[in-house]
C-alpha cells in the first residue's frame, strides 16, 4: 500500500503558495485495511477516509466511468489494481494531477509541472468533458491564478465551448453554480471568471442577466465592460463577497437581480445588497463630488439623505451603509486602476449618519411624545440635524 500527496497541496507548494489543506491518495489499499487501522470512512459514493490522527482525507485510487447526464452521472471503481496514473488521469487540470511521494519525489505523468512553469491551464484528458461542473472550476482557477499570468490552453478553451454547446450545463444544480461562483468572487480577479464563462457561451446559460449587459451602453461605455471593471475595483476595496457581487450587479435592474438570485438560490444578504446598490448608487454619487468636477445632479438634500438611510434600513443594519459606500466607490472609480481612489461621498455620508444618529429617542419619549408621534418627531429632528450640519459645511 503506497500513499501520495496529490492535487492542490502539491500545486500550491510548487507555486510557493500557502498550503491550507492536504489530500492523499492510496494505491494498493482497500477499505478493510484502512478501517482496521482506525481510519473513518466518509460518504458512500467515494472511497474516502479520514486519518485517525490528522483527520486529513485519504482516498483510494479510483477510476470513473460516465453513466448518466451531469456531474453526478458517474460510476466509481476503486480497487488495489487501480494505478496512480489511472487516478491522476481522471482529474481536471494537469496542474492538479501531480503527485508527491513521502520523500518529496514528484510523479507527473501528464506534464503538470511544465504547465505550471508556463502558466497554462490545460485539461488532463478528454474525460474532462464528461463533467459540466469543470467548466465552472476552470473559470474559477483562471480567476484565482490570473494575477500570476495563467491563461487557458487553446484546446481546453475549445473543449469548454463544445461542452457548453452540448447542453450539459443545464444539469448543474443552482447550489453548485453559486458555490463555484462564490469561490470565484473571493479570488483576486473575479472578473476573469465571468470573462471565461462569456468566452465559452456559459454566461448566457447560467447568468443571462449579466450576459445581457454586453452590447448595452452605460453613458459612453459598454455596460458589461464597465460592470466587470466595477467588480475588479471592488476587489481592491473589500474582500466581502456580497459587496463584490453587488458591484457586478449595479447596472442590472432589481427585477432581474431578484430573478437571478431566486433561480440560483443566492443568499438573501447578497441579493438585498445588490438591489440596494443598483437602486441607490446614483444617490450616493450625488451626495458630494470632487469640487473640480461638474455636478451630475443636485447634491442630496437633508430630506433625501435621510430617505436614503431609511431605505437601506441603516438604523438597524449600519453595515449596509458601509457596504453601499464601497459599491458606489467602486462604480465611480471603475477603470481608473487606482487601488485607493478618492471618493468624497463616503466620508460625507458617514458624517451625516453620525450626526443623525445623535438624535435621542429616549429624550423624545421623555418630552411626552407617544405612539406614531415618536417616529414623526424622530424623523423631524434627524432631518433638522443633517440640515444644520450641511449648512455649517458651506
Amino acid at each position: 500500500m503506497k500513499v501520495y500527496l496529490v492535487g492542490g497541496a502539491v500545486r500550491d507548494q510548487l507555486l510557493n503558495l500557502p498550503v491550507t489543506e492536504r489530500d492523499w491518495v492510496i494505491v494498493g489499499g482497500n477499505p478493510e485495511t484502512l478501517l482496521s487501522q482506525g481510519y473513518q470512512q466518509v460518504g458512500k459514493d467515494f472511497p474516502v477516509f479520514l486519518h485517525p490522527d490528522t483527520h486529513e482525507e485519504y482516498a483510494l485510487a479510483r477510476t470513473e466511468r460516465k453513466s448518466g447526464q451531469g456531474y453526478t452521472g458517474f460510476i466509481c471503481y476503486a480497487a488495489p489494481d487501480v494505478t496512480l496514473e489511472d487516478d491522476l488521469l481522471r482529474r481536471d487540470l494537469t496542474i492538479n494531477a501531480i503527485a508527491q511521494t513521502p520523500d518529496g519525489e514528484l510523479i507527473d505523468p501528464y506534464h503538470g509541472v511544465d504547465d505550471l512553469n508556463n502558466r497554462i491551464l490545460r485539461h488532463v484528458s478528454a474525460a474532462f468533458s464528461e463533467d459540466p461542473l469543470r467548466v465552472l472550476r476552470l473559470a474559477r482557477f483562471a480567476a484565482r491564478f490570473a494575477h500570476a499570468g495563467f491563461s487557458i490552453a487553446a484546446e481546453t478553451q475549445a473543449l469548454i465551448a463544445k461542452m457548453t454547446a452540448s447542453g450539459e450545463l443545464s444539469s448543474l444544480t443552482p447550489e453548485r453554480v453559486w458555490k463555484e461562483t462564490e469561490k470565484a468572487l473571493a479570488s483576486s480577479s473575479p472578473q476573469v471568471y465571468f470573462q471565461v464563462l462569456r468566452g465559452c457561451g456559459a454566461l448566457a446559460i447560467l447568468f443571462p442577466e449579466i450576459d445581457n449587459l454586453f452590447g448595452m451602453k452605460t453613458m459612453d461605455n459598454d455596460s458589461a465592460v464597465h460592470s466587470l471593471n466595477v467588480l475588479k475595483m471592488s476587489t481592491y476595496l473589500s474582500a466581502d463577497s456580497d459587496i463584490r457581487f453587488a458591484s457586478l450587479c449595479i447596472h442590472i435592474g432589481n427585477t432581474q437581480i431578484k430573478q437571478m438570485c431566486e433561480r440560483l438560490r443566492i443568499p438573501n444578504s447578497a441579493r438585498d445588497l445588490a438591489c440596494i446598490a443598483a437602486q441607490y448608487v446614483d444617490w450616493v454619487h450625488s451626495a458630494k463630488q470632487l469640487s473640480a468636477e461638474p455636478l451630475s445632479a443636485e447634491p442630496l438634500s437633508a430630506k433625501k439623505v435621510l430617505a436614503l438611510f431609511n431605505a437601506i434600513d441603516v438604523w438597524r443594519k449600519p453595515q449596509r451603509l458601509e457596504q453601499l459606500l464601497v459599491c458606489s466607490k467602486a462604480e465611480a472609480s471603475a477603470g481608473t486602476e487606482l487601488k485607493t481612489p478618492v471618493y468624497p461621498a463616503e466620508n460625507y455620508l458617514r458624517e451625516a449618519f453620525r450626526i443623525a444618529g445623535q438624535v435621542s429617542v429616549q429624550q423624545i419619549i421623555a418630552r411626552g411624545f407617544q405612539g406614531a408621534e415618536i417616529r414623526t418627531e424622530l424623523e423631524r429632528q434627524r432631518q433638522a440635524a443633517i440640515t444644520d450640519w450641511q449648512q455649517s459645511q458651506r
